[in-house]
């Protein structure tokens, strides 16, 4: 067993294509918002509601990365479990079909795509995720498609 993995970690040999992953849920808080805004995104629909109500989004939003910071928090909370760690070799895509707003209660789902052995890295395998967020009417908020790099139980 890799030093650290949890007893329900899941290893490279565990993951199979349409496999799904779910999370709990989580409220985007309004001074979240502001907050996360105010220290890593200053635009004026992140930090004002004045001036968010001005923009054409005509209300405070969240940034798309405190979107993606979240994601990966409830990805961490939820049920996807790869051994070692959420450890990305690197993203395909990522949008953000809608804003998020206070008080929207967000959700991840994770679906396996691929899995495939590493050609340089024999104790290790590749498993490529759609992770996709919802608000609590369940609207796509974000979605990406990334690669994961996922320890073998056994080198290959």
């Amino acid at each position: 067993m890799l030093r650290g993995a949890r007893v329900n970690d899941m290893y490279y040999e565990d993951f199979h294509v349409g496999q799904r992953f779910a999370s709990r849920s989580q409220v985007m808080t309004r001074e979240r918002i502001l907050a996360f805004g105010e220290e890593f995104d200053p635009q004026p629909q992140h930090t004002s509601e004045a001036a968010a109500a001005a923009s054409n989004f005509g209300e405070l939003i969240a940034s798309g990365w405190h979107t993606a910071a979240l994601t990966m928090r409830l990805l961490l909370s939820g049920e996807f479990k790869p051994a070692g760690g959420i450890v990305g070799a690197g993203m395909e895509s990522l949008r953000w079909p809608l804003p998020v707003r206070p008080g929207d209660d967000l959700r991840v789902e994770s679906e396996i795509l691929e899995v495939r052995p590493s050609k340089s890295r024999p104790a290790q395998g590749l498993i490529k995720v759609r992770t996709s967020t919802f608000n609590q009417k369940n609207e796509l908020v974000q979605e990406f498609v990334g690669n994961l790099v996922v320890p073998r139980r056994t080198p290959a």
